[in-house]
């Protein structure tokens, strides 16, 4: 039985040209080799799986190749590309810093740097994940990596390259390693099923690629793993099956709820995505991600953004045509704001469900579409008759108006007087002047006198002037409508009795939340309220400081005592303890005086004999 061998070994790329999605830094390199510009050190940082151990090696064939192609790549025939692939190179050394993280290591290596290569040019020293050295085997590193021999070239290679000490990072030439997007990913996963013969879909390879986050290795690891379980059949329900990944059909049967706004139909689901072991938060980030595609999938131009396949981009394409860009903005944001929030809940399922609540009211029902279409009738009138009608109601309108005013009642009342016999029992026809519309039934305006129901019909089904079924009067009922709406929602908290017990639990409660405001805080920690009447409290503080900071912010404290207590007549007031209190220095007469009040003599003595204070 033949060896395996993983499929990130087996077809680990052997030259420049087979790295996949770091063509920047290839180019580069394979640059820097043509024009004879070789560093003496260089440094690949990046995430794992990229390609930064396999461009190092790539790198270190390439210079030390005896007879390059032209276009600087290795030949993999002379005796120098032969012994490197057959891992016998006496030219190249690895070194793992992970485990070989000491001082004498690094003096190990340095002693090896002074004998040259007895077959090619350099002497190449590949030292892996060297943010493991310690401080000591840092410094002891810097004097070799700065001047090395002629012969030496190091790379290190690092997934944190913030933890090395820029004394290492100044003596480096650094090459910084991107993730692998989605689509390259996909296609080199391509390349290996058409070699080991895997029959693959490309939402499959899809889901691969994204679970990998940008790693090469990741996916043709998962792509292994997945292959075994399928036997060589790589379906979309095997990878989201042997992966735990959740089923785009979940989202679209969520967003087809909440479109519907069908809660019950939500909670169902979030009850079934739950019972297959997926955690909450996964399933909201997912929900927010999902709404985010859809928001891509809007325009043409962005639908290139997602990398999913051909059939599931078409299905979000059409789940986006039915979704307004004003809904997709409020559910991210609400999506998003559960996710922040989860981790700190305490009940993070019912989080979950008034989050789906709240979306499901984003959008409305059927029945609440189909309610206000049929409360809003359109009145079809002759073009006509429809400027005819509007002035006759715009009249009728403004006479009513005119009525409401307290400086026209006289002059209406001598109006009525006078046009009540000639309106009594009368009606304006207005018929339209086409011959074709003959037959169309008549708009008549009834008067006051002799049906008062009418007009109020009339002013709620007028037409407007591009004939949509809304009148000028609407607007007005709608704007009167919004102001009562706006003084039933001001607050009355009435006049409610409440205990001194009350009132300093809610001066403490405005205290504890004062974590802006220290000074404030300390102050209401320090200081009581005291109940002097029914609704009036005295604060009786030490300094004039404090006094000043209650004051200052005396409206803010009422306002939430008295929302607290429920009674807007609460007041208080604010004075400094007697003991504490700075007394002004007197005056002579204000002194004279106070020895007067104690002892009158002093008084009659000063009268007496005419003496007066200056």
């Amino acid at each position: 039985m033949d060896t395996f061998i993983v499929s990130a070994r087996k077809y680990r790329p052997s030259t420049f040209k087979s790295v996949v999605g770091q063509e920047a830094l290839t180019t580069t390199l394979k640059n820097a080799i043509a024009g004879n510009k070789l560093a003496h050190a260089y440094l690949f940082s990046g995430p794992r799986g990229v390609g930064k151990t396999t461009c190092a090696r790539i790198f270190a064939k390439t210079i030390n190749c005896l007879d390059l192609t032209p276009d600087n790549e290795s030949c993999n025939k002379c005796e120098s590309c032969v012994a490197f692939n057959q891992q016998r190179s006496y030219n190249i050394h690895e070194l793992d810093a992970a485990s070989n993280n000491g001082v004498d290591d690094i003096r190990s290596l340095i002693d090896q740097v002074r004998i040259p290569p007895q077959i090619g040019k350099y002497k190449v020293y590949i030292i892996d994940e060297v943010h493991m050295l310690s401080q000591a085997a840092f410094n002891s590193f810097l004097k070799t990596l700065e001047e090395p021999p002629a012969h030496a070239i190091f790379i290190l290679a690092t997934t944190e390259k913030h933890k090395i000490i820029p004394t290492i990072l100044s003596r480096c030439q650094v090459y910084d390693f991107n993730r692998i997007n989605i689509a390259d990913i996909v296609e080199h996963l391509l390349y290996v099923a058409q070699q080991e013969g895997v029959t693959t879909e490309p939402e499959a390879l899809n889901v691969i690629a994204q679970k990998a986050d940008g790693g090469m290795r990741d996916a043709l690891s998962i792509f292994d793993q997945t292959a075994s379980y399928t036997q060589g059949n790589i379906t979309y329900k095997a990878v989201i099956e042997n992966l735990n990944v959740l089923d785009y059909e979940y989202y679209f049967k969520l967003t087809d709820a909440i479109l519907d706004g069908s809660v019950v139909e939500c909670l169902l689901i979030l009850n079934d995505i739950l019972n297959r072991g997926f955690e909450g938060q996964y399933i909201i980030s997912g929900v927010a991600s999902h709404f985010r595609d859809l928001l891509v999938c809007k325009d043409s131009k962005t639908a290139t953004l997602f990398e999913v396949g051909a059939s599931i981009r078409d299905q979000y394409i059409e789940t986006a045509k039915r979704c307004s860009n004003e809904f997709l903005y409020k559910a991210i944001e609400i999506a998003n704001e559960c996710d922040l929030n989860y981790r700190i809940s305490k009940n993070r399922r019912l989080l979950l469900e008034l989050t789906l609540i709240k979306l499901c009211q984003l959008q409305e029902s059927p029945k609440e579409k189909e309610e206000k279409k049929s409360s809003i009738k359109t009145i079809e009138i002759p073009a006509a008759e429809k400027k005819t009608k509007i002035d006759s109601s715009e009249k009728v309108e403004v006479d009513s108006e005119d009525k409401k005013k307290p400086g026209h009642e006289k002059e209406i009342d001598r109006q009525s007087n006078h046009d009540e016999k000639s309106r009594t029992n009368t009606k304006t026809t207005v018929q339209s002047a086409e011959p074709s519309f003959k037959q169309n039934r008549k708009l008549e305006i009834q008067t006051e006198d002799s049906s008062s129901e009418s007009v109020s019909i009339n002013k709620q089904k007028k037409p407007s002037l591009n004939g949509m079924g809304v009148s000028l009067s609407s607007f007005r009922i709608k704007d009167e409508e919004k102001k009562e709406e706006k003084k039933e929602s001001t607050t009355i908290n009435g006049n409610n009795s409440f205990t001194e017990k009350e009132l300093i639990a809610a001066w403490n409660e405005y205290a504890d939340n004062l974590l802006k405001e220290p000074l404030l805080k300390n102050t209401m920690t320090l200081y009581q309220p005291k109940l002097i009447s029914d609704v009036i409290f005295e604060v009786e503080v030490n300094t004039e400081i404090n006094k000043e900071y209650l004051t200052s912010n005396s409206l803010s404290i009422l306002t939430f005592l008295r929302s607290s207590v429920k009674n807007d007549d609460l007041t208080m007031t604010i004075k400094i303890a007697e003991g504490n209190a700075i007394k002004k220095p007197l005056t002579s007469r204000e002194i004279f005086d106070e020895m007067s009040d104690s002892n009158q003599s002093l008084q009659r003595l000063s009268d007496e004999l005419g003496l007066e204070l200056n």
